[in-house]
């Protein structure tokens, strides 16, 4: 399985990412309408808890959780 590309990887693309209070309910709610998690969620640092989703018409965004 290929892993989803990092942002900065494709040229006129820019990263989009949303600051969320709790990454897991988004998530969930995303999935009940036809999102899918790119990867898993994961933890940098004792700072945030991260993750994609890529959307029903195939646009990734990434998701942050501040936990620190």
């Amino acid at each position: 399985m290929r892993r989803p590309a990092r942002a900065g990887e494709h040229p006129g693309h820019p990263p989009v990412a949303f600051a969320v209070d709790d990454i897991d309910a988004v998530v969930a709610g995303l999935r009940a309408r036809g999102a899918e998690l790119v990867g898993e969620v994961e933890r940098y640092e004792d700072s945030y808890r991260l993750c994609y989703v890529r959307g029903p018409e195939g646009i990734i965004v990434e998701l942050a959780e501040q936990i620190g």
